[in-house]
């Protein structure tokens, strides 16, 4: 009976978490260990227009990639199975957009279940304080 309670409770703040990574300005897709996109926010389905954007969704994440990439992708995913502390891994940075990108492993709690792409922008904010 508990377990359930929890699981209820959980269930209920998945719409907290889904509106964060929707709010984020920066990309985010997620895949799941098959390499299938399985999530992107308005900003991926954005920045990825020009590829397909949201009909990216339920693709996999190497038919977007070179095989070196794909083969990149795959290592990384292995460490990540490899050791639960094994959660986030830098990728590349990007120099026209000055941003830095990560790998970051996704884990429930019995272990690996997916992973996704993490930018993170380096130029200053340009939006006023409380500018409301």
């Amino acid at each position: 009976m508990e377990e359930n309670k929890k699981n209820t409770e959980l269930k209920s703040y998945e719409k907290f978490y889904k509106s964060v990574l929707d709010q984020d300005r920066s990309a985010v897709v997620i895949c799941n260990l098959e390499h299938e996109i399985i999530y992107m926010n308005s900003a991926a389905v954005l920045n990825y227009k020009k590829w397909g954007g949201e009909k990216l969704l339920g693709r996999s994440l190497m038919d977007c990639h070179t095989q070196k990439a794909r083969e990149k992708i795959q290592q990384v995913v292995d460490w990540f199975a490899e050791d639960k502390s094994h959660n986030i891994i830098y990728t590349y940075h990007n120099e026209k957009e000055n941003k830095d990108v990560y790998m970051v492993a996704l884990r429930d709690g019995e272990g690996l279940i997916g992973y996704y792409e993490k930018h993170e922008y380096r130029n200053a904010e340009t939006m006023k304080l409380y500018d409301m």
